[in-house]
Protein backbone atom coordinates (compact mmCIF):
# COMPACT_ATOMS: atom_id res chain seq x y z
CA UNK A 1 0.00 0.00 0.00
CA UNK A 2 2.79 2.55 1.11
CA UNK A 3 4.78 1.80 -2.17
CA UNK A 4 2.25 1.99 -4.00
CA UNK A 5 1.18 5.58 -3.02
CA UNK A 6 4.96 6.19 -3.18
CA UNK A 7 5.24 5.32 -6.65
CA UNK A 8 2.06 7.49 -7.36
CA UNK A 9 3.21 10.88 -5.94
CA UNK A 10 7.01 9.99 -7.54
CA UNK A 11 5.35 9.63 -10.66
CA UNK A 12 3.37 12.89 -10.78
CA UNK A 13 6.37 14.38 -9.07
CA UNK A 14 8.61 13.96 -12.23
CA UNK A 15 5.47 14.30 -14.43
CA UNK A 16 4.81 18.05 -12.93
CA UNK A 17 8.90 18.49 -12.96
CA UNK A 18 9.02 17.85 -16.55
CA UNK A 19 6.08 19.80 -17.22
CA UNK A 20 7.96 22.53 -15.51
CA UNK A 21 11.71 22.12 -17.37
CA UNK A 22 9.86 21.76 -20.90
CA UNK A 23 7.90 24.84 -20.20
CA UNK A 24 9.81 26.95 -18.44
CA UNK A 25 8.55 30.27 -19.92
CA UNK A 26 5.02 28.71 -20.37
CA UNK A 27 2.92 28.75 -17.09
CA UNK A 28 1.09 25.42 -16.61
CA UNK A 29 -2.78 25.12 -15.95
CA UNK A 30 -3.08 22.19 -13.74
CA UNK A 31 -6.00 21.00 -12.26
CA UNK A 32 -7.37 18.19 -9.58
CA UNK A 33 -10.26 16.59 -9.08
CA UNK A 34 -12.09 14.80 -6.56
CA UNK A 35 -14.01 12.20 -8.29
CA UNK A 36 -15.61 10.74 -4.80
CA UNK A 37 -17.04 14.11 -4.37
CA UNK A 38 -19.08 14.49 -7.39
CA UNK A 39 -19.80 10.70 -6.78
CA UNK A 40 -21.57 12.14 -3.65
CA UNK A 41 -22.59 15.64 -4.41
CA UNK A 42 -23.59 16.13 -8.06
CA UNK A 43 -26.97 16.49 -8.75
CA UNK A 44 -26.84 13.10 -11.00
CA UNK A 45 -25.59 10.77 -8.03
CA UNK A 46 -27.89 12.10 -5.68
CA UNK A 47 -30.67 11.48 -8.67
CA UNK A 48 -29.50 8.06 -9.24
CA UNK A 49 -29.23 7.25 -5.38
CA UNK A 50 -32.86 8.16 -5.43
CA UNK A 51 -34.16 5.92 -8.43
CA UNK A 52 -32.29 2.96 -6.79
CA UNK A 53 -33.71 3.12 -3.60
CA UNK A 54 -36.74 3.57 -5.26
CA UNK A 55 -36.44 0.71 -7.35
CA UNK A 56 -35.57 -1.85 -4.77
CA UNK A 57 -37.42 -0.35 -1.64
CA UNK A 58 -40.14 -3.22 -3.03
CA UNK A 59 -37.82 -6.00 -3.11
CA UNK A 60 -36.59 -5.14 0.27
CA UNK A 61 -39.69 -4.46 2.01
CA UNK A 62 -40.50 -7.73 0.62
CA UNK A 63 -37.49 -9.80 1.90
CA UNK A 64 -37.95 -8.61 5.52
CA UNK A 65 -41.46 -9.47 5.41
CA UNK A 66 -40.53 -13.06 4.59
CA UNK A 67 -37.36 -12.93 7.37
CA UNK A 68 -40.14 -11.89 9.99
CA UNK A 69 -42.55 -14.87 8.51
CA UNK A 70 -39.15 -17.59 9.22
CA UNK A 71 -38.83 -15.96 12.59
CA UNK A 72 -42.44 -16.56 13.18
CA UNK A 73 -42.47 -19.84 12.13
CA UNK A 74 -39.25 -21.01 13.88
CA UNK A 75 -40.88 -19.34 16.72
CA UNK A 76 -43.75 -21.35 16.73
CA UNK A 77 -41.71 -24.58 15.71
CA UNK A 78 -39.61 -23.90 19.02
CA UNK A 79 -42.88 -23.54 20.59
CA UNK A 80 -44.41 -27.32 19.18
CA UNK A 81 -41.14 -28.91 19.13
CA UNK A 82 -41.71 -30.93 22.11
CA UNK A 83 -45.15 -32.24 21.52
CA UNK A 84 -44.63 -33.05 17.92
CA UNK A 85 -44.09 -36.81 16.46
CA UNK A 86 -40.83 -37.37 14.90
CA UNK A 87 -41.96 -37.20 11.66
CA UNK A 88 -43.85 -33.67 11.96
CA UNK A 89 -40.75 -32.62 14.01
CA UNK A 90 -38.79 -33.22 11.17
CA UNK A 91 -40.57 -32.16 8.20
CA UNK A 92 -41.20 -28.68 10.26
CA UNK A 93 -37.50 -28.51 10.84
CA UNK A 94 -37.06 -29.42 6.79
CA UNK A 95 -39.90 -26.72 5.79
CA UNK A 96 -38.14 -24.27 8.05
CA UNK A 97 -35.00 -25.03 6.38
CA UNK A 98 -35.64 -24.69 2.90
CA UNK A 99 -37.86 -21.49 3.42
CA UNK A 100 -34.19 -20.30 5.33
CA UNK A 101 -31.91 -21.44 2.23
CA UNK A 102 -34.73 -19.27 -0.25
CA UNK A 103 -34.61 -16.45 1.84
CA UNK A 104 -30.46 -15.82 1.63
CA UNK A 105 -30.61 -16.75 -1.86
CA UNK A 106 -33.20 -14.14 -2.38
CA UNK A 107 -30.89 -12.12 -0.27
CA UNK A 108 -28.24 -12.53 -2.23
CA UNK A 109 -29.45 -11.93 -5.72
CA UNK A 110 -30.98 -9.02 -4.28
CA UNK A 111 -27.36 -7.54 -2.98
CA UNK A 112 -26.06 -8.74 -6.05
CA UNK A 113 -28.73 -6.74 -8.88
CA UNK A 114 -28.54 -3.67 -6.42
CA UNK A 115 -24.79 -3.83 -7.02
CA UNK A 116 -24.75 -3.71 -10.69
CA UNK A 117 -27.37 -0.67 -10.93
CA UNK A 118 -25.18 1.06 -8.04
CA UNK A 119 -21.67 0.53 -10.49
CA UNK A 120 -24.17 1.19 -13.38
CA UNK A 121 -25.70 4.32 -11.97
CA UNK A 122 -21.74 5.08 -10.71
CA UNK A 123 -20.37 4.36 -14.60
CA UNK A 124 -22.76 6.92 -16.11
CA UNK A 125 -22.10 9.29 -13.07
CA UNK A 126 -17.92 8.89 -14.52
CA UNK A 127 -18.85 8.93 -18.10
CA UNK A 128 -20.60 12.28 -17.29
CA UNK A 129 -17.93 13.99 -14.97
CA UNK A 130 -15.53 13.46 -17.76
CA UNK A 131 -17.78 14.36 -20.68
CA UNK A 132 -18.01 17.66 -18.10
CA UNK A 133 -14.47 18.03 -16.96
CA UNK A 134 -13.32 17.98 -20.59
CA UNK A 135 -15.69 20.69 -21.17
CA UNK A 136 -13.77 22.47 -18.31
CA UNK A 137 -10.89 21.59 -19.25
CA UNK A 138 -11.03 23.25 -22.70
CA UNK A 139 -12.79 26.25 -21.85
CA UNK A 140 -10.46 27.22 -19.06
CA UNK A 141 -7.34 26.09 -20.87
CA UNK A 142 -6.03 23.39 -18.46
CA UNK A 143 -2.80 21.50 -19.52
CA UNK A 144 -3.04 18.58 -17.07
CA UNK A 145 -6.77 17.41 -15.32
CA UNK A 146 -5.68 15.01 -12.45
CA UNK A 147 -8.55 12.94 -11.02
CA UNK A 148 -6.07 11.06 -8.34
CA UNK A 149 -3.54 13.02 -6.02
CA UNK A 150 -2.47 12.60 -2.41
CA UNK A 151 -2.39 15.89 -1.52
CA UNK A 152 -3.78 18.49 -3.32
CA UNK A 153 -3.69 22.91 -2.59
CA UNK A 154 -6.91 24.18 -2.66
CA UNK A 155 -5.23 26.65 -5.62
CA UNK A 156 -5.44 24.30 -8.05
CA UNK A 157 -8.75 22.40 -6.75
CA UNK A 158 -11.42 22.49 -9.53
CA UNK A 159 -14.00 20.14 -7.74
CA UNK A 160 -16.27 22.46 -6.82
CA UNK A 161 -16.24 24.02 -11.03
CA UNK A 162 -16.44 20.55 -12.19
CA UNK A 163 -19.69 20.27 -10.10
CA UNK A 164 -21.51 23.63 -11.07
CA UNK A 165 -20.47 22.56 -14.87
CA UNK A 166 -22.46 19.06 -13.85
CA UNK A 167 -25.15 20.63 -12.01
CA UNK A 168 -26.32 23.43 -14.51
CA UNK A 169 -26.59 20.91 -17.39
CA UNK A 170 -29.90 19.07 -17.63
CA UNK A 171 -29.62 15.39 -16.66
CA UNK A 172 -29.50 12.83 -19.31
CA UNK A 173 -32.05 10.39 -19.99
CA UNK A 174 -31.93 7.64 -17.29
CA UNK A 175 -30.32 4.44 -17.34
CA UNK A 176 -32.23 1.00 -16.88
Amino acid sequence: MHMQLFRRFASVFFLLAAVQTASAQETTKIGVVNLDRIARESNAAKAGNQKIEAEFSKRSKDLQETSARLKAAADKFDKDAPVLSDTDRQRRQRELGDMDKDLQRRQREANEDYNQRRKEENDAITDRANKALRVLADQEKYDLVLTDAVIVSPRIDITDKLLKLMNAAPAPAATK
